[in-house]
């Protein structure tokens, strides 16, 4: 287990800004909090060196690309003697339309979630790239008809 890292006020309200918009200038994140743009920009180098803030990208959306249908599938795999998990993972994870996938408990080993173009195009993942993958012995789809909300995790006064 990884160990949690303490986050004073002045973080917890950055990364609160950061969060609402992470283009927002590091000298208007300052102006916000009372201080120099240099004390937020080593607040934030700091974050992103310990792993608080991992990364940095543009949210694109999905439909706007031509992306209709959303779906989260549950995969089964039987291991053989010559294969093992991560070798089916990574079979897997060179699969474009697969955004995110992860190991889980229960009846399935993995569950992804995927973006098509539409159902028949969902279809053809499905068929011709996850089941023809000899240790997927079967899957469960989940078509997502409308996205409820997503959301970071609250930044919380300790």
């Amino acid at each position: 287990m990884q160990t949690r890292l303490k986050l004073d006020s002045l973080d917890r309200r950055i990364l609160t800004l950061l969060i609402k918009n992470a283009r927002m200038p590091f000298l208007e994140i300052a102006r916000n909090c009372g201080v120099s743009g240099a004390a937020v920009h080593q607040r934030v180098q700091k974050m992103t060196e310990d792993g608080v803030i991992t990364g940095s990208q543009f949210n694109l959306d999905p439909s706007k690309l031509g992306f209709d249908t959303c779906a989260f599938v549950g995969i089964q795999v039987n291991l053989t003697s010559n294969t093992t998990h991560d070798e089916v993972f990574k079979k897997i994870k060179q699969l474009p339309e697969i955004i995110e996938c992860h190991h889980i408990t229960g009846k399935y080993s993995l569950l992804a979630k995927i973006f098509a173009k539409s159902n028949e195009h969902l279809k053809q993942i499905l068929v011709e790239k996850i089941q023809s993958i000899p240790e997927i012995t079967s899957t469960e789809t989940f078509i997502s008809l409308e996205v409820g909300f997503i959301r970071q995790l609250p930044i919380e006064d300790e």
